[in-house]
């Protein structure tokens, strides 16, 4: 049965493939066309990937944020066979009832109201059937086309390659697949902000949610670019952006797990409480990564071109070697665009996305969650134009940075003590360094390695130089030697000519028309 799968897809993404013209490389108009192409699953991991540009270049993300999928949903009988697959019993002995007309139908899930036993309102969450199994036989199709393709080896754009795209896919739909992630982040969420009346989340019902089924506190809500709504129902769209708002730069820079889509229909007003839905993409920023964004912000502030180098590769993970001539040439453009702003006017979202950019081409790896940093930013700063144009984002974010820098002083206190005990006891062992190298360079043992950075094609150069020269010479002499060898008297003969001078006169020649080739061929 798999064989018959595997040798019935093939062609079809084979074809797809073709048709976008693949074997002449990729790019991000190409990309977006070849998912959509390849179905309602792949859009969606599309749409996924198009927030993280740690592992896409800008341009990508910014043509995959355009992908739309229009999924059929399943028949509600299916439905429940799944729900009850699961659970391995009859639906009702759990529920009162689920409504037939789903609440919402996606690629890889379905979502429909219901009401348990005990009569909380609930929705029930659950994966398509056999999603798993296809996306997981498509991938692998697709992993063979690119073999029978010959893309691995050859076909490659600027900065990526399709097969790295096609592996981070893979990775992106394990997680998606696996409910009881999402289930983690709403309960985390949760506990994060329990102490805040005005902010909440819809919580798990974890005795009864599994990797595919989840199944969440019904929120009964008004969404919040419902402007007419909410004024209808008596609330203050400033108190709402500005609690909004200070919640998210809370997220980011206190709590270090943040919600990375948070677009209007993701967020709704329940009985003056401002609830966050779908979780199920979270970003995480360690204590480390939130002091290099501050370190970073406030070098651009400062327009501190050492600093902000300093920060971008402190946070990030050199994967290649980096050109930093290069490096600080881009930083000075970052400078030069924000450098003469003032604090509260930067556009964070877009200055993140920069930074992103900036270390993507330079084989510098950021963050999962820095990543998706900007492009969250840049959406609750929409929400907020949408509601309160008067509340400044950024404003309330440096409130934030302000405080983070309080938390970090006593560490730096600690630090910093730290280094001084050891510079202490290093600057105590100078005096005998000082005399070892005294003595090997008395006794002609110092040795000093340099790197000559950007000498590379020089060197090069000079290294195929020296290997024409020695041929040349190696030519030069075999023509001297069998020369001589033709004044003597030896008996062996070839067309009259001593055999090992002919030998000689034949080996020169080879080793000549090839130098000559080879010189017509390099330059």
């Amino acid at each position: 049965m798999k064989k018959k799968v595997l040798s019935s897809r093939l062609p079809e993404i084979l074809s797809i493939l073709k048709k976008n013209d693949i074997m002449r490389g990729i790019n991000p108009e190409k990309l977006k066309l070849i998912l959509e192409d390849l179905g309602p699953t792949f859009i969606k991991l599309g749409q996924i990937m198009s927030m993280r540009s740690d592992m896409l270049p800008q341009a990508y993300c910014d043509e995959l944020k355009k992908l739309r999928s229009d999924v059929a949903p399943i028949d509600f009988k299916e439905f429940i066979q799944i729900i009850e697959s699961e659970y391995g019993m009859e639906y009702h002995k759990i529920f009162n009832f689920i409504e037939s007309k789903p609440i919402g139908s996606a690629s890889i899930a379905q979502v429909h109201f219901a009401r348990l036993k005990n009569g909380t309102n609930v929705v029930v969450k659950a994966q398509r059937s056999g999603i798993k199994e296809t996306m997981s036989k498509d991938i692998g199709v697709l992993r063979k086309a690119i073999k029978v393709l010959n893309l691995v080896n050859n076909v490659y754009t600027e900065t990526l390659d399709f097969n790295s795209i096609v592996e981070e896919m893979w990775t992106v739909a394990q997680e998606e697949l696996d409910f009881l992630k999402e289930s983690q982040h709403l309960e985390e969420f949760y506990d994060r902000n329990s102490k805040l009346v005005y902010i909440s989340c819809p919580q798990v019902i974890k005795e009864l949610s599994t990797s595919k089924v989840l199944i969440m506190e019904y929120i009964d809500g008004i969404a919040i670019d419902h402007i007419d709504e909410l004024l209808k129902n008596n609330y203050d769209l400033e108190e709402i952006g500005y609690k909004l708002a200070d919640n998210y730069a809370k997220q980011i820079l206190g709590d270090g797990i943040f919600h990375a889509d948070p677009h209007p229909g993701n967020i709704c007003i329940r009985g003056g409480q401002i609830v966050w839905l779908d979780l199920g993409m979270m970003g995480t920023l360690s204590a480390k990564d939130r002091r290099m964004f501050s370190t970073a912000v406030k070098s651009i502030v400062t327009n501190d071109i050492y600093e902000l180098k300093n920060a971008i590769i402190t946070f990030g993970v050199i994967r290649g070697k980096i050109n930093h001539a290069l490096l600080y040439d881009d930083i000075d453009m970052i400078l030069a665009k924000y450098g003469s702003m003032e604090f509260s006017e930067l556009d964070m979202g877009q200055v993140i996305m920069d930074i992103n950019e900036v270390c993507y081409k330079h084989n510098i790896g950021v963050p999962k969650g820095v990543s998706m940093l900007g492009r969250g930013m840049l959406t609750i700063e929409g929400v907020l134009t949408g509601i309160s144009p008067n509340i400044n984002f950024i404003d309330i974010l440096a409130n934030h940075m302000s405080g983070l820098e309080l938390i970090d002083l006593k560490s730096e206190v600690i630090t910093t003590g730290m280094t001084m005990i050891k510079a202490l006891k290093k600057t105590i062992d100078i005096p005998i360094q000082l005399s070892d190298i005294l003595k090997m360079t008395i006794k002609g043992q110092t040795k000093v390695n340099l790197e000559l950075t950007g000498t590379e094609v020089p060197l090069s150069k000079i290294d195929q130089m020296m290997n024409r020269l020695i041929i040349s010479i190696i030519i030069s002499s075999l023509l001297i030697g069998s020369s001589l060898i033709c004044t003597t008297d030896m008996s062996l003969k070839i067309l009259g000519i001593p055999a090992l001078g002919a030998i000689g006169y034949v080996t020169a020649a080879f080793l000549g028309l090839w130098l000559l080739i080879h010189i017509v061929k390099k330059g």
